[in-house]
């Protein structure tokens, strides 16, 4: 894979995950490598000659699901074109257009694999909407994790010229006219097409691309904030020493204390005697573990889906080399569900964490700062009254950060009776995502605040930095005001990731 700041080659060794979010974020244009032409090519062929055999493949020669036991007839028409139809069962709010092209990118980088069977033609055909902004209106719910065949299906409607497509310029139009307005021409189906299609968790995979580049961005904002809450606070610096993770090398905890270290370098905080305690709560004392151990999962969740990206998951799977068309279970992503899980209960410990250092900023007994860093006027009440704001997302997260249900209703028949319930796994973390997102913007205004309030101190220059792109968004709090706006704008510049720049430890 190659990425380019215009342009994204998928090859045959698979795509990562700055490259599905090029495509789906910043437009880049997708070729297909020649190598992954080739092999696409060669799977194509191998599975057109044993179908030729009379050897019964499932979804080929067979029906799906529970009818795997009708044989089909493959003389005259292979029936892959009305595979999508009755499986567009989606319903709730539509995909984003960065959540489409992200589903498309993914389901398009594992077909480069060589795996899947489909045709060229189909492959090209993906490669074709991405690049003329077609994009089909998918609707989020409906996967069960086992291969997300209903939000696949709806993207694959289009290339049967059915369903329903959103222009570049925002017209809704059925797909086959989608197709003709962007000068395509609607694909004929090969003999795997329909169910290549759908046959995959690429949905899943390709919105979880979207999620970690959202969370690596929060990630190094939560950072920034806690080196501005040790700036406020006057915190002892002494637990983010290296010695301190030498002794007891958890998970993530040297490279979390390293990032914090090298935001407060060249700052009054660094010198003997900075500290205004000699122990400060566990909220500050304790940040390069529970930080160090949110990192370890965060990276985890990203090599399970890079994982997922660099692997074949259809069903059938099609190993040319080795001349076999092989049913296999791998639609089943519940390494990457894991992972996901394990993020999110990693990510609502930093929420618990967050909202402590931000209610002791705001208490005078532990912060001697003014009371809720309110003005300097009668019956100011400065941040009060968002406690209440970050008492609600610290409980909003909780509730987020609980695992999905292990069982669910058993389908096709009770033959698939287990299900990861992927899309649903990484929705749900999006969203805590999201409240976490609001919360370190909240953390990062009231040490801000912190910071204005203890008088003439020199910052690190990486604190210093931060504090200044701060101030460039929220001014100072003079008197009494609503923060809403402030922390609207501060989340939009952590999700664009401008706040903070890349920290190198934190990879």
């Amino acid at each position: 894979m190659d990425v380019g700041v215009k342009s994204v080659i998928f090859d045959a060794l698979g795509a990562d995950i700055d490259a599905i979010c090029a495509v789906a974020r910043d437009g880049a244009e997708v070729t297909i490598g020649a190598d992954a032409i080739a092999g696409i090519e060669a799977a194509y062929a191998c599975l057109v000659r044993h179908a030729g055999e009379g050897k019964a493949i499932y979804g080929v020669s067979t029906g799906l699901g529970a009818a795997v036991d009708t044989r089909l007839d493959l003389t005259n028409d292979s029936g892959q074109h009305r595979i999508p139809r009755p499986r567009a069962v989606g319903v709730g709010r539509f995909a984003e257009t960065d959540e489409v092209r992200a589903m498309m990118a993914a389901r398009l980088a594992r077909f480069c694999l060589g795996y899947s069977g489909v045709s060229p033609e189909m492959a090209q055909a993906l490669v074709g909407m991405l690049n003329r902004a077609v994009y089909p209106k998918v609707p989020m719910t409906g996967s069960i994790g086992e291969a997300d065949l209903p939000p696949l299906a709806h993207v694959a409607l289009v290339l049967v010229g059915e369903g329903t497509a959103i222009l570049a310029d925002g017209r809704e139009v059925s797909g086959a006219d989608a197709l003709a307005a962007a000068g395509l021409v609607q694909p004929p189906f090969g003999i795997k097409d329909g169910l290549s299609l759908i046959s995959s968790n690429a949905a899943s995979v390709g919105l979880g691309c979207l999620l970690l580049q959202d969370t690596r961005r929060v990630f190094a904002a939560h950072i920034g904030a806690v080196a501005l809450s040790y700036e406020g606070f006057r915190a002892c610096l002494d637990p983010l020493d290296p010695l301190a993770s030498r002794l007891r090398p958890g998970p993530g905890q040297g490279d979390v204390a390293a990032a914090i270290r090298s935001l407060l370098e060249g700052g009054d905080l660094t010198k003997p005697g900075a500290a205004r305690r000699l122990q400060d709560p566990l909220s500050l004392r304790c940040v390069p573990s529970v930080s160090g151990a949110a990192l370890h999962a965060l990276r985890g969740a990203w090599a399970a889906t890079e994982l997922e990206l660099r692997s074949g998951d259809d069903n059938p799977s099609v190993l040319a080399a080795e001349d076999v068309v092989l049913p296999t279970g791998n639609f089943d992503p519940t390494h990457m569900v894991l992972a996901f899980d394990t993020l999110t209960l990693a990510l609502a410990r930093l929420a618990a964490m967050t909202a402590e250092r931000i209610m002791k900023l705001l208490s005078p007994g532990f912060s001697d700062l003014p009371r809720f860093l309110a003005p300097d006027s009668a019956g100011a009440n400065g941040f009060g009254a968002l406690q209440k704001t970050v008492a609600a997302l610290t409980a909003e997260i909780g509730h987020l950060a609980m695992p999905m249900p292990f069982a669910v209703t058993p389908v096709a028949d009770r033959v698939e009776d287990y299900a990861s319930l992927a899309m649903s796994v990484v929705d749900k973390t999006g969203r805590l995502m999201e409240k976490l997102r609001y919360l370190t913007a909240i953390e990062l205004i009231v040490a801000a605040r912190a910071i204005d309030l203890r008088g003439a101190m020199e910052l690190g220059e990486g604190t210093k930095a931060l504090f200044a792109a701060v101030r460039s968004i929220v001014p100072p709090l003079e008197v009494d005001r609503s923060p809403s706006n402030d922390i609207y704008a501060l989340a939009d510049g952590i999700a664009a990731g401008t706040l903070i720049g890349p920290l190198s430890t934190l990879r």
